[in-house]
């Protein structure tokens, strides 16, 4: 099953593992850095005690999808997340206790080791499970991440003992629940729910954060597959399938299709927003684990490093090590594949429009190929005169709408739900999307805004046609 399972997710733990390390070291990649002063903000799970005492903590995390079922579906689960460790330093120290005394840097033969917290990935695997019936479709497992002590000597090339690492985990228990029942609509659809909790005993009330961690399931998240039967898109669903996705409630998580278009076999539920089929740039040939990471930008910085930052770093962790190793050793045609990368957004650039005068395309006295690209490609399609249909409702330059964001929608736009707007054009891209210009009806500057050509722009879907005057209080949220 494990090894099935590693084949199935292959494309998910690529994109999976960018959301584990997300933060895990941060630019400048030393324990000494500001920044890594507080890491590991993405998909923590912190023990139940601990969240009733730090309300701002989440001690559970619940994933709802849907599943398009064929005659006998089944789903299987895993869940990954990272453990802490604490890896503490001690100096041989004769006459001290057992010793050795605590320090917080250890350098031997110009190596040097320093205090950090480390991290070890866990996976926890749930058998598949059938789907059909739903009322039977149930399941619960609870699982142990073992503590322990691992106790490394540190000896100088002529063996003399100098001192010793000693990495400490906490046991960390857990708990993943599966549920399902038919989902909302006219389509025979499956709401699969998933949630994973931290059932870790905890009774020391408040405490600090790095004491939590210390209990808790780090960068948790979860990779679903399904046989005989197929995911539905939450971000872009299908039209029938419209209320069963609005249904569907997710605490901590966002899952999106791997590997597909509108539908998938294989969903991944992040602690962070992705997008509907996300993929790792193949540019991108070294781990940064730095939030957003741009790769030839932290490359670039890592070689401003002195050689004494760059020991520091190594002294961290084994993968900022790797980090420093990997951007000192980058050949010129890896450097060259980071400055810039062009992905076709429609038609490649050398296809063209023919020229208004057919009858002799390649006369060079005839009018100029327009770039598929030019606006004047198409003298059919005009933003400030087109109109688009929604609810049955014809809408164009100057009609009165209320924002309605979707899930696909951004941050910014969902604060805007339930605001009332004016529609300045109806706008196509390359790719034949329709979206929908508006000026805020509310905003101050709307005029201003307006004069720059600078607008908010909604998919058809999003917006509620009102009267002409905008003031249909009857659609009011």
């Amino acid at each position: 099953m494990s090894r099935d399972l590693d084949d199935r997710f292959a494309v998910a733990r690529a994109v999976a593992d960018a959301v584990l390390y997300e933060g895990y070291v941060l630019y400048p990649y030393r324990a000494s850095a500001r920044k890594n002063q507080l890491r590991w903000q993405f998909g923590v799970l912190v023990p139940r005690g601990f969240a009733a005492a730090e309300p701002s903590e989440r001690w559970s995390m619940r994933t709802e999808c849907l599943v398009d079922p064929g005659a006998a579906p089944a789903v299987a689960v895993r869940m990954r997340c990272l453990h802490a460790q604490h890896r503490s330093v001690e100096a041989a120290v004769a006459g001290a206790p057992n010793g050795y005394e605590p320090t917080d840097e250890l350098e031997v033969d110009g190596t040097a080791w320093v205090a950090w917290d480390e991290a070890v990935e866990q996976v926890v695997d749930v058998p598949a499970v059938s789907l059909l019936p739903v009322a039977e479709a149930a399941e619960e497992v609870s699982f142990h991440l073992a503590g322990g002590e691992e106790v490394e000597e540190v000896r100088s090339a002529s063996g003399v003992l100098a001192g010793r690492i000693v990495r400490r985990r906490e046991p960390v228990d857990g708990r993943i629940k599966i549920d399902a029942s038919w989902a909302e609509g006219a389509d025979l659809l499956v709401k699969l729910g998933v949630e994973v909790d931290n059932s870790t005993p905890w009774s020391a009330g408040r405490a600090t954060r790095d004491v939590g961690l210390r209990h808790s399931l780090i960068a948790a998240h979860v990779m679903l597959a399904v046989d005989d039967g197929v995911f539905v898109s939450l971000l872009d669903p299908p039209e029938a399938a419209g209320d069963a996705a609005s249904g569907c409630v997710n605490e901590g998580a966002f899952p999106v299709l791997i590997g597909g278009d509108s539908t998938s076999r294989v969903l991944l539920s992040s602690p962070i927003i992705l997008y509907d089929n996300p993929q790792v740039a193949p540019e991108s040939v070294g781990e940064l684990y730095d939030a957003t990471e741009i790769d030839e930008i932290l490359a670039l910085r890592v070689l401003t490093l002195t050689d004494q930052e760059k020991a520091e770093a190594r002294a961290t962790d084994p993968r900022s090590a790797a980090i420093i190793d990997h951007c000192d050793n980058l050949p010129p045609e890896l450097w060259a594949r980071l400055h810039g990368a062009v992905r076709s957004l429609g038609p490649p650039a050398s296809e063209t429009v023919a020229p208004s005068d057919p009858s002799d395309p390649a006369d060079p006295s005839g009018p100029e190929p327009v770039p598929w690209w030019d606006p004047g490609a198409d003298d059919a399609v005009d933003p400030w005169t087109d109109a688009v249909t929604v609810a049955g409702v014809e809408l164009a330059k100057g009609s009165a709408v209320r924002l309605r964001p979707s899930r696909r929608a951004d941050s910014h736009d969902l604060f805007l739900a339930g605001q009332t707007a004016t529609v300045a054009g109806v706008f196509t891209d390359v790719d034949g999307t329709t979206h929908v210009a508006v000026s805020l009806d509310a905003d101050p500057a709307t005029e201003l805004l307006a004069w720059h050509g600078r607008y908010l722009y909604f998919h058809p879907d999003e917006l509620e046609p009102l009267g002409g005057n905008g003031d249909d209080e009857a659609a009011a949220p």
